[in-house]
């Protein structure tokens, strides 16, 4: 029998949490030693380094990121997406209206999303506040290089290297810690190929260049504080932070994760901020001691808020039943059992934290089977058509699950070919 139906329905998005819980999925951190800004939603946000409640800061559409304060904390560089593609600005640090200082062409790969990530990245400022360093990619390939620009606005000169990515000055702004590849953004785990990346340090006055880690894991975002540069590396397998010391020539691990990998830090007002699993902390180079900052948002949180979608032009699979009167289709991951006419339409999952898919009808139309990865794998579920608790067929998943034709039994016991 050949069926049609029509699918209209309305679902509810994630519940956001009370106002004022603590934040997570804070990212991009920068210090000026008392306070700390970062990037939440895609807008700047500023708190306390010792926590407590943040305070927004920008409010564009655009995504607004990488945030460094100038060395007397009185003002913060970010790069910012306002006028439609990604350049450097500049704000009071107590916030403000934005000024923008570059202007660029605008790049064909341009996304924070992408594995070079975007144009015109803040990096750093000069000890005496005079410059502000930003990486600027050039066409839409893997080169980029170092520029500075005044706060003051004119125009941006390079610094005369061949390329460049994170770097961070001494602190009497007489040579660069940098890195040379655009390693930060990379999907690459525990890659120890030729694109690997050191710490180099540029001495201007001598005209070379020497490289402090030479090791072969990843070795990113230099931080110099004193006579020491903090730097991130995988040469343990997580990422974590190491320190080595210029006068010694000799290296330390200073951070000990295991679970999360220490994401974008950065050095102002002596201290060091950085993200690991969705929290930023903050490390004390003098003592290395370590700690998670608790900062709590009473965000708007508009994306994360309860809202009705119309998901009739997001379908992904369909199954028709046996009797050709109803249908289980899948819509931006959740598993719907619709009529072909008119009738109710029925959520079967209603799991806002999962993606359910592939919903298929059972030869006997009694019961529907869907992948899931609600346990954190793809696994494959089995529901009643008539209510009930789902039930999970699979368990301990270590691969991709998918369909590949229908259950061939009429038993809640069949065997799917996947």
């Amino acid at each position: 029998m050949k069926s049609t139906f029509i699918f209209t329905v309305m679902i509810a998005g994630a519940t956001l949490a009370a106002n004022a819980d603590e934040g997570r999925l804070l990212r991009f951190p920068a210090t000026n030693g008392t306070d700390v800004v970062f990037s939440y939603a895609g807008d700047l946000y500023k708190a306390p380094i010792s926590g407590g409640e943040a305070q927004r800061l920008t409010s564009s559409e655009g995504y607004e990121m990488f945030a460094r304060f100038s060395p007397d904390g009185k003002q913060i560089a970010f790069t910012g997406q306002y006028d439609g593609s990604t350049e450097v600005y500049l704000m009071p640090a107590e916030g403000g209206s934005p000024t923008r200082l570059t202007y660029s062409p605008t790049n064909a790969r341009d996304d924070l999303a992408d594995r070079m990530g975007p144009n015109n990245v803040v990096m750093a400022w000069s000890p005496d506040g005079k410059s502000i360093v930003y990486r600027n990619r050039i066409s839409s390939g893997f080169d980029g290089v170092l520029m500075t620009i005044a706060p003051t606005g004119g125009m941006p000169e390079q610094i005369p290297l061949p390329e460049g990515g994170f770097c961070s000055y001494s602190p009497d702004g007489s040579k660069l810690a940098y890195n040379r590849v655009f390693r930060e953004f990379r999907t690459w785990k525990y890659y120890k190929g030729g694109m690997a990346d050191d710490v180099w340090i540029y001495d201007p006055k001598a005209e070379k260049v020497e490289n402090i880690t030479n090791n072969i894991a990843q070795d990113i975002f230099p931080m110099w504080v004193g006579d020491e540069i903090f730097f991130a590396s995988d040469r343990d397998n997580r990422m974590n932070i190491f320190v080595y010391n210029t006068l010694t020539k000799t290296t330390e691990k200073v951070t000990n994760f295991t679970d999360y990998d220490v994401k974008f830090p950065s050095v102002g007002g002596g201290m060091i901020v950085f993200e690991n699993g969705g929290y930023i902390y903050k490390l004390d180079p003098k003592t290395r001691q370590y700690s998670k900052i608790s900062i709590t948002l009473n965000a708007e949180g508009n994306k994360a808020r309860p809202e009705l979608k119309a998901v009739k032009g997001n379908l992904t699979s369909f199954s028709i039943a046996p009797d050709g009167n109803r249908a289980v289709v899948t819509a931006r991951g959740e598993v719907f059992n619709v009529p072909a006419k008119e009738g109710v339409t029925y959520n079967l999952t209603r799991s806002s934290g999962a993606n359910d898919r592939d919903g298929m009808w059972s030869p006997d139309g009694k019961y529907i089977s869907y992948i899931s990865d609600a346990t954190g794998e793809t696994e494959i579920w089995l529901q009643e058509v008539a209510g009930g608790n789902p039930v999970q067929l699979t368990s301990d998943n270590d691969t991709y699950i998918r369909w590949q034709k229908r259950c061939l039994c009429k038993t809640p016991s069949a065997n799917f070919i996947r």
